[in-house]
């Protein structure tokens, strides 16, 4: 990647977010979650608003973003959701940058503790690459296999 390609990284929580950023969040979760993964759901819950928004920034688009949810607020772990990159950047790392970036902030924010996440079953060798571990059966989620997964 080079440096006019360059991540522009923002960590905020959901009443520091601006109207564009929060747009640009919402755009590219609706283009992937429901327009490439054809999955129909309410994209929308309250977690947003408990979470705390990485928004990674390519040449002034919207590239990358997860949202980083506070224990209590969804499991009693920390956890990392909607974890997404844009379809234009995909194959070049950033995936692997951004899941990266959202620990480091979790135990910056958090300390270090278990995180939990729930991922879609096809992306388990990536979890398991940080440290992540399946907890329970596949199950599915809005149509989707899925399992919750736990790094200690």
């Amino acid at each position: 990647m080079n440096n006019e390609r360059a991540i522009i990284w923002k960590l905020k929580s959901f009443h520091d977010i601006s109207v564009n950023e929060l747009y640009d969040c919402l755009q590219l979760r609706q283009q992937v979650f429901i327009k490439e993964q054809n999955c129909a759901y309410v994209d929308n819950d309250d977690t947003d608003k408990l979470s705390f928004h990485l928004l990674g920034y390519m040449g002034g688009l919207m590239a990358a973003y997860a949202r980083l949810i506070p224990p209590g607020a969804l499991y009693s772990e920390p956890s990392i959701g909607r974890v997404v990159t844009s379809n234009s950047i995909r194959g070049k790392g950033v995936g692997k940058l951004l899941f990266e970036k959202s620990l480091e902030e979790c135990e910056k924010m958090f300390g270090r503790q278990p995180v939990k996440i729930m991922a879609q079953s096809y992306l388990l060798k990536f979890y398991e690459g940080y440290g992540f571990s399946k907890q329970g059966n596949e199950f599915l989620e809005d149509g989707i296999p899925h399992y919750y997964m736990l790094k200690v």
